[in-house]
């Protein structure tokens, strides 16, 4: 099909009236929107304060801003805490409490701040700052039998002038040895996207994220590259997870009410699929080669409302559309319906439309004392009429089941189990270009489809700033199956048709602070597969993972 390559404006300019609207109707006030890392410590230390009861914390959507763990830690400051959490609390505090500007323009480079934090640079002024701080991680793994070593370096700066917000988070990685193509398969690890021309030996790349906000007493709109969660799940997430590479995204938060969230946003992603009808001749065969090479646009839409009907419980229900060829007026409107929208739009020609989905999370903290308890559900497809009928079901559903309990027979040890099902065909559509995944990844869990995963976890901070977390997890994980099999099998491949693999391994992993953003780290992990067939996966084998190394920011 030859798709239309005119340059589509349309979203950005209602991006920018939304932006103008948002700038032009409220009052000036000091608010401060930078998006923090959810694999930063501190939101443990939240969530396990949350659970306790000591705060309320709406982390269904990730990651929250500075400014929402700034109030959460003060707040905490009113609490009765333990020891250990009172250093904790302290040392956080140096990272996030905010610093009154001053009339002085003075760049300082390698000094503690007024929270007595080490910067590399910083700037603190009235209605603006800055702060810098350098990159980098040694780490040598060893898997399967191979070693190689990581090293990475690069920079970060966030900061702030009046109601804007600006940051930028860039890290290059190199590895040399042997075993990195393995490390990957079949594995939590992040997505990389390698650069130059990798060698078994030796691969390159790196991460990029970044974003520009604006913020308002109620709400803030950002542009900017980064990943966004939702829901909830120890090894992974069934809705949106961080696993992938992160991507371009408008995104709006809006707090109408204490009781109330809105979350919109628009990102762009990558399909990996070359258009073949937008190839052309880009110059004379040397190098790379004449062909200028485009891939076909992909898209997703999601927008969502938390609600808080009461203390510790919070309720939320998601929409989610990704969708291709050309972007799309209707699914930059925040409050559309983006399924009957999207049906409309394509005549209901199934060829024509879009993929979406419906997801919802429920979550309870300290309801039962010391104790949360969540689910959540992300629905595919589903036919409600026939939900019960196996001949006319198509229940292509995925659902997670949890809880957690913490100061269980020892200060600040939390013991906790999971469970978590995808039927076959979840995340994958009949338009490759459509299916759930960025550059080939599934975006929720990254087992993909047709799986279910049994876990037992602990967590448990011995001293101030050590983290140690155990985890013991069996898999099951089925087939793939076809796109026929998936629109008109009647009934349906059972789950778990054409088994490919039992999984069960043991991962204990070790994370000390030292200083604020300097950490010592690392882990084990034994794995046993049990093959259907032994020669489908010659490259996924049973065995051991160490990694010990050091870092200076989140690895």
């Amino acid at each position: 099909m030859q798709l239309n390559k005119k340059i589509h404006s349309s979203g950005w300019i209602w991006f920018m009236l939304i932006l103008l609207l948002c700038i032009g109707s409220v009052m000036p006030l000091q608010a401060q929107t930078v998006w923090e890392n959810p694999e930063t410590p501190v939101m443990g230390y939240l969530q396990r304060m949350a659970q306790k009861g000591k705060i309320e914390l709406q982390d269904i959507i990730q990651p929250i801003t500075r400014k929402q763990i700034e109030t959460a830690l003060l707040a905490l400051k009113k609490a009765e805490l333990t020891t250990t959490e009172q250093k904790e609390l302290n040392f956080y505090l140096q990272e996030y409490k905010n610093i009154e500007g001053t009339d002085s323009a003075q760049l300082k480079a390698v000094q503690k701040d007024a929270n007595q934090r080490l910067r590399g640079l910083y700037l603190h002024q009235k209605d603006f700052s800055l702060n810098v701080d350098p990159m980098g991680s040694l780490m040598r793994i060893t898997s399967l039998g191979n070693s190689f070593t990581q090293m990475s370096h690069g920079l970060s700066f966030w900061g702030q002038a009046k109601q804007f917000s600006f940051q930028f988070y860039y890290k290059d990685y190199t590895e040399n040895g042997n075993g990195m193509e393995a490390f990957r398969i079949a594995s939590p690890e992040k997505s990389i996207i390698r650069l130059y021309n990798p060698t078994v030996t030796s691969q390159n790349y790196s991460e990029v994220r970044g974003s520009i906000s604006y913020s308002w007493n109620k709400g803030s709109i950002s542009l900017g590259k980064d990943h966004l969660n939702w829901g909830y799940g120890e090894n992974g997430k069934i809705v949106l997870d961080n696993k992938v590479s992160s991507y371009p995204l408008i995104r709006l938060d809006y707090h109408p009410t204490k009781w109330m969230q809105f979350n919109y946003t628009h990102a762009w992603l990558n399909s990996n699929i070359i258009d073949s009808n937008a190839l052309y001749t880009a110059g004379v065969g040397a190098g790379s080669g004449e062909l200028r090479v485009q891939y076909i646009p992909k898209y997703m839409a999601t927008h969502s409302l938390v609600f808080k009907p009461m203390k510790g419980l919070h309720i939320a229900i998601g929409e989610s559309v990704v969708y291709s060829d050309k972007t799309d007026i209707g699914f930059f409107i925040p409050v559309n319906f983006f399924k009957v929208y999207d049906n409309n739009r394509s005549n209901y020609n199934i060829n024509a439309g879009s993929n979406g989905q419906f997801f919802i999370q429920a979550s309870s903290r300290n309801q039962i004392k010391n104790t949360h308890l969540y689910g959540s559900m992300f629905i595919d497809e589903i036919r409600v009429a026939s939900i019960f009928n196996r001949a006319k079901s198509r229940n292509q559903l995925g659902y997670t089941l949890g809880g957690s309990i913490t100061d269980l027979f020892l200060p600040y040890l939390t013991l906790g189990t999971e469970y978590t099902r995808v039927n076959p065909f979840v995340y994958t559509n009949l338009v490759a270009a459509q299916n759930y995944t960025q550059y080939d990844r599934v975006m929720g869990d990254w087992m993909g489809n047709n799986f279910d995963r049994m876990m037992l976890f602990a967590k448990y901070n011995p001293i101030p700033k050590l983290n140690l977390y155990a985890r013991y997890q069996s898999i099951r994980k089925g087939g793939q199956g076809t796109i026929a099999e998936q629109y008109l099998a009647e009934p349906q491949p059972p789950f778990l048709f054409d088994l490919q693999s039992k999984r069960k391994d043991w991962f204990v992993q070790f994370k000390y602070e030292w200083i604020n953003n300097f950490y010592l780290l690392g882990s084990f992990e034994s794995i046993t597969y049990s093959y259907k067939n032994e020669n489908v996966h010659p490259a996924v084998k049973s065995g051991q993972t160490i990694q010990l190394g050091i870092s200076y920011g989140i690895r």
